[in-house]
């Protein structure tokens, strides 16, 4: 099995995602969004805003718990 499918690894990832994207988005884009002036650039922005505490939180998980060789 994949190590980034685990399902601990992954849950609290997207959970992580979801809490710290939320805030980052509405400190960085929330202007934007209650003007109504969204653009594909600005979804592309709000995608990568999620899409960085997701990997970094998914990197962290997986170098923790890594398993170190003799």
């Amino acid at each position: 099995m994949c190590a980034i499918l685990y399902w601990p690894v992954l849950s609290r990832a997207l959970y992580i995602a979801l809490i710290v994207g939320t805030i980052l988005t509405i400190i960085n884009q929330g202007d934007v969004l209650l003007a109504g002036e969204v653009t594909p650039l600005v979804v592309a922005k709000i995608l990568l805003t999620y899409a960085v505490p997701y990997s970094v939180s998914t990197f962290t998980a997986l170098s923790a718990n890594r398993v170190r060789g003799a």
